[in-house]
């Protein structure tokens, strides 16, 4: 690997890449859609309720994972994003720490009327005396898919150096990083699972297991990832020749599948995301190689009035589409039990033909739930912040809670905790206030 920054060989777009952003919204459709299938619910023949995750217990589901899992590439657009994002800031005379505080804000306020509605319901159902075993199952599977939030705010957090690095010192930045993953994962699989027996937490959800030695890799890993998304900003990825992609490809699913049996980690990349292991970290080069691969006809969809359309009316609320998918789910399954009607059973045939037709009516829920939650998808005019280190503060504050509800489910003092720590976030960055005309802070 050279050690010098790479020089791209082509000049870099000056305006937005709508490739990407259709890649994006291509990505969250396709974790709504997964995550649907993965929303089991119906009733055994006692009539109780049955829930389970059905897409998983599929014999073909760990190698379909190796394709579909393309959380990886959320974190590659996200770099090369930040690396345009924050030359643009650059450019205009903005700090570090305006550039830390967008990023923040444009996930803390998103997730800010999620975690108050969590706080709601949780606590209503406490006082109401419901099944703590079924909250539970609910709580755990509508909070699973935030350990996003905290994963991506620590990466944008840190791309201004991380960029500095990567202008120093190129690709060994990369090289470094990698050999931090396997260095927590040899500790975590080989080390603490082997030596010493340290197995998962309890089935409670309570105490440290191997997991918790493998949390440091929430950074490396995503960091890994957001950097491929520097070199994909510079070109590099670019300046390869078809057969070199595909040969990216092709070794990057090689080696991604010799660590599973050598590490111990698994052959489904959805158990493989938290916390992150190798394989992920090798499928950010390979899904950053395919995506320039398949740049071309994917620019030419972008030039389809349809498709323009759907990335219009899907990109401007990304974020309340993804954080608000899964308790719009777990609602419309509840009306379900409600009604007088029977349910499919999960698994069976008229279940997985009803996923489609109960995708697009998810879609239109959470669209409608949308309108009023889009402003919190828009971020106030850039003021100062509190004090000195208010920023760095604030990203611990916001990020905590949420690692919280990664490592042990969803309940009820974390979704406080939560509340309380993204509501002392937002006002720390002084943006908190309600979005007014587009300013300094919307457009770094």
């Amino acid at each position: 690997m050279s050690s010098a920054a790479p020089t791209p060989t082509r000049a870099v777009p000056q305006g937005r890449d709508l490739t990407l952003d259709l890649v994006r919204v291509g990505c969250v459709l396709l974790v709504v859609f997964a995550h649907i299938l993965y929303s089991g619910v119906g009733r055994d023949s006692d009539g109780r309720i049955l829930i389970e995750k059905t897409v998983e217990r599929q014999s073909w589901f760990d190698v379909a994972s190796w394709i579909v899992d393309i959380m990886p590439l959320f974190f590659v657009i996200g770099g090369f994003a930040a690396r345009a994002g924050w030359r643009s800031a650059q450019r205009r005379g903005a700090s570090e720490d305006q550039f830390v505080r967008v990023r923040l804000a444009r996930l803390a306020r998103p997730a800010l009327p999620l975690f108050a509605f969590f706080s709601v319901v949780l606590g209503a159902a406490r006082m109401l005396g419901l099944d703590p075993a079924l909250v539970d199952a609910v709580a755990v599977g509508v909070g699973s898919p935030l350990w996003f939030l905290a994963a991506y705010a620590i990466t944008q957090a840190c791309a201004p150096r991380m960029m500095r690095l990567h202008e120093r010192w190129g690709m060994r930045v990369l090289a470094v990083l990698f050999l931090c993953v396997v260095a927590v994962d040899a500790v975590r699989f080989l080390l603490m699972r082997e030596a010493f027996g340290i197995r998962s937490v309890p089935a409670d959800g309570y105490g440290f297991g191997e997991q918790f030695f493998g949390i440091p890799n929430v950074l490396f890993v995503w960091l890994f990832c957001q950097q491929v998304g520097f070199l994909m900003y510079d070109g590099w990825f670019r300046a390869r020749t078809v057969w070199q992609l595909v040969a990216l490809i092709v070794g990057g699913y090689g080696l991604a599948a010799a660590s599973v049996p050598l590490m111990g980690s698994w052959w489904n990349m959805l158990s493989n995301q938290w916390p992150p292991t190798i394989p992920l970290a090798v499928l950010a080069v390979v899904q950053a190689a395919a995506l320039t691969l398949l740049h071309r006809p994917l620019t030419a969809l972008t030039r389809t009035k349809a498709v323009q359309g759907v990335m219009l009316l899907i990109g401007s609320r990304l974020m309340t589409v993804y954080l608000w998918h899964l308790p719009t789910v777990m609602v419309l399954i509840g009306v379900e039990l409600l009604l007088p009607i029977p349910m499919p059973h999960p698994g069976g045939a008229v279940w997985w033909w009803t996923r489609p037709l109960f995708f697009v009516l998810v879609l239109a829920a959470v669209l409608a739930l949308s309108l009023p939650l889009m402003r919190f998808e828009k971020t106030p005019p850039l003021q100062e912040a509190r004090f000195t280190g208010a920023t760095p503060l604030a990203i611990l504050l916001f990020v905590l809670p949420v690692l919280g509800i990664t490592t042990y489910g969803l309940d009820l003092p974390l979704a406080l905790a939560a509340l309380v720590g993204t509501v002392a976030a937002l006002w720390l960055t002084s943006t908190f206030a309600a979005p007014r005309a587009q300013g300094a802070m919307e457009r770094a």
